[in-house]
């Protein structure tokens, strides 16, 4: 028989975690469910944890994107009041993905076999995150799903829509930069040689410029290999420590501590915050279970951790505005706001507006970043290629002088 560990939510909201020796999951889940228990994480002893969607942007060409027209597609089955199985014979038909289309076709296998949709697909959360299993659970345990399923699909748009926001906003910088480096290494790599060759005989007359950029010229190509050599294993270094529970926690810290990025990045993961607890909480779900579920959702890992140690303090009593403001990085104004939903038992309205306030302040910053960023990247391009040129061309200038 197999050990499976698990992590469980009890009627009161608590949270167990234990171990159940079985011969599959479907019995230990069968077993956990009849006693009450809501199940966060079934995993078997030995295997590793796969990653919920909302972390991996694509899964070898399965994006949100791709998840959200499924979604579409599945929340119109529902509505037209197609049979259950003959709603899923038509997602698999319909499915572009060939790993998604074979997770469908086992989805539709186990509800055949009698399990509902929510465990189904809770068996595959490399493509089913918890909130989204959480959200067709709510839909089967209130018996309206489409109303469940559509909210899920609004705030899955919503997601994709900040996304593509930060993307576009870093897209021109990124191309300005990229451009520039180019013209640069262009100038410096074929463009250069052949001044170097033509001043080569009078290379005690140059100008200083000219001789300083020659010298660094000739001092890269002696180095090029060793520090492009060290600057890979930095990189990969670094990316090591991060795949760490520890570097990643510490990685994560430092990226909100930072100018600028730090701003956008806080900004964006309230409005991550906001929109996943209230699409969650509008479900039905109890708040010590949507934190979970919220949590799950966050990419920051010191965002996630500090959520984790606000859900005790929610045990305790605190309020879930006292309990967030503790560790410091969510806006003040946000958790005011929290504050006022809760004392007018308007919570689920309020962490609408939270996201819908701080999602508009985010395009404000991030039109202001791009309009200033653009010149002055534009300025700094121009002037290091100017310099370049000028020096090249400045024992030419010499030379037309003397004559």
């Amino acid at each position: 028989m197999a050990v499976f560990a698990y992590r469980v939510a009890r009627p009161d909201g608590s949270t167990v975690n234990g171990q159940l020796e079985a011969d599959d999951e479907q019995l230990v889940r069968s077993k956990l469910e009849g006693q009450g228990f809501l199940i966060f994480q079934l995993q078997r002893r030995g295997q590793t944890a796969s990653r919920p969607l909302f972390r991996i942007p694509s899964l070898r060409g399965f994006s949100l994107t791709h998840f959200l027209v499924f979604n579409q597609e599945l929340l119109a089955l529902i509505k037209a009041g197609l049979p259950v199985l003959r709603v899923w014979d038509l997602l698999i038909e319909r499915a572009q993905h060939a790993g998604f289309q074979n997770v469908i076709r086992l989805v539709r296998q186990d509800i055949r076999g009698g399990a509902s949709a929510s465990e189904a697909l809770a068996k595959h959360p490399m493509y089913f995150s918890e909130l989204y299993i959480a959200t067709i659970k709510a839909g089967e345990q209130s018996g309206n799903l489409a109303e469940v399923l559509n909210r899920f699909v609004i705030y899955l748009k919503l997601v994709i829509a900040l996304r593509q926001k930060l993307g576009k906003a870093m897209a021109y910088p990124a191309f300005l930069v990229l451009v520039g480096v180019g013209v640069m290494g262009f100038l410096l790599s074929f463009v250069m040689p052949t001044f170097v060759s033509v001043y080569g005989e009078s290379a005690k007359s140059l100008p200083l410029a000219t001789q300083i950029l020659i010298d660094m010229i000739v001092t890269a190509k002696t180095y090029v290999i060793p520090v492009s050599v060290g600057a890979g294993g930095l990189l990969l270094l670094c990316r090591g420590y991060y795949g760490t529970a520890v570097g990643r926690l510490a990685i994560d810290r430092l990226l909100l501590r930072t100018p600028v990025i730090g701003t956008l990045s806080i900004k964006q993961h309230t409005i991550q915050m906001a929109r996943t607890l209230g699409t969650v909480l509008a479900g039905g779900t109890p708040l010590v279970e949507a934190l979970h579920i919220t949590r799950s959702a966050i990419s920051n890992r010191y965002i996630a951790t500090t959520m984790t140690d606000a859900v005790e303090e929610i045990r305790e009593g605190a309020t879930l505005a006292a309990a967030l403001s503790r560790p410091d990085v969510f806006p003040k104004l946000a958790m005011e706001m929290l504050s006022v939903g809760e004392e007018t038992g308007s919570l689920e309205a309020m962490l609408q507006e939270v996201a819908e306030f701080y999602e508009g302040d985010l395009d404000l910053r991030l039109v202001q970043l791009t309009t200033w960023i653009e010149p002055v990247l534009l300025l700094i391009m121009g002037i290091m290629v100017g310099a370049i040129v000028i020096a090249m061309y400045l024992p030419v200038f010499q030379l037309a002088g003397t004559v």
